[in-house]
C-alpha cells in the first residue's frame, strides 16, 4: 500500500497545516473553551472568541463557573472546528493552555469593540442574532460592572485535516482493491 496508513490507528499524518491553521482560526468565530471544575472533571461551553497575536480572547460574567474555576487553576483548552465556514468541514485544531482573566476597563472596551465588529461583519451567515446586530448597541448590553474578558494563551496545539485523511483513505481504498482483484 502507498504512504497511507491501512487504519485509522495512527492519524499524525493528517496534521492541518499552519496556513490551512491560521485560516481556520481567523474563519471560526467561535470555540469550546474547556477547564476543570473542583473535582477535576472537564467542562466546556462554546462561545465567540476572537484571534489576536497569538492569543483568543472570549468574555463572560463572573458568575459563570468558567470564571470561578479559572480564577482557581488557568490551566484550560480551547477546541475550534471548520464547520460552517468556508474551509469546510472535517478540520480541528485543539489547544492546551492558559488563561488570564482581566477585569479593567481598557481591556474589556478593547475587547468588547473588537467582537462587535466581528460579530456585525458575521451578518450574512444567516444567524437571527447577527442579522441585526448594531455594534455600538452589542458593545452596551456586552460592557456591565459583571462581565470579565479572557486571555486565552495556546501552548501547544493539535491540528487535525479531515480532507487530507479523505484522500489518503480514498487512495488506500483504490490501491486495496486492486490488490484484491
Amino acid at each position: 500500500m502507498s504512504g497511507q496508513a491501512t487504519n485509522y490507528d495512527d492519524v499524525k499524518q493528517y496534521r492541518l497545516d499552519p496556513e490551512r491553521e491560521q485560516q481556520l482560526l481567523q474563519m471560526a468565530g467561535e470555540c469550546v473553551f474547556c477547564w476543570a471544575n473542583k473535582e477535576g472533571h472537564p467542562l466546556g461551553v462554546i462561545t465567540a472568541y476572537v484571534p489576536v497575536n497569538g492569543k483568543i480572547w472570549m468574555t463572560a460574567t463572573r458568575e459563570r463557573v468558567r470564571i470561578k474555576a479559572i480564577a482557581r487553576d488557568d490551566r484550560s483548552s480551547v477546541v475550534i472546528t471548520s464547520k460552517g465556514t468556508p474551509l469546510g468541514g472535517g478540520k480541528t485544531v485543539t489547544y492546551k493552555g492558559h488563561t488570564i482573566i482581566h477585569d479593567d476597563a481598557k481591556t474589556k472596551q478593547w475587547f468588547y469593540g473588537l467582537l462587535a465588529q466581528g460579530m456585525a461583519s458575521a451578518k450574512d451567515d444567516g444567524n437571527a442574532f447577527t442579522k441585526g446586530l448594531v455594534p455600538e448597541l452589542f458593545v452596551k448590553f456586552l460592557d456591565t460592572p459583571e462581565r470579565v474578558v479572557l486571555e486565552f494563551t495556546p501552548e501547544m496545539s493539535i491540528p487535525f485535516d479531515g480532507d487530507k485523511m479523505a484522500l489518503g483513505t480514498a487512495a488506500a481504498y483504490l490501491e486495496f482493491a486492486k490488490e484484491q482483484a
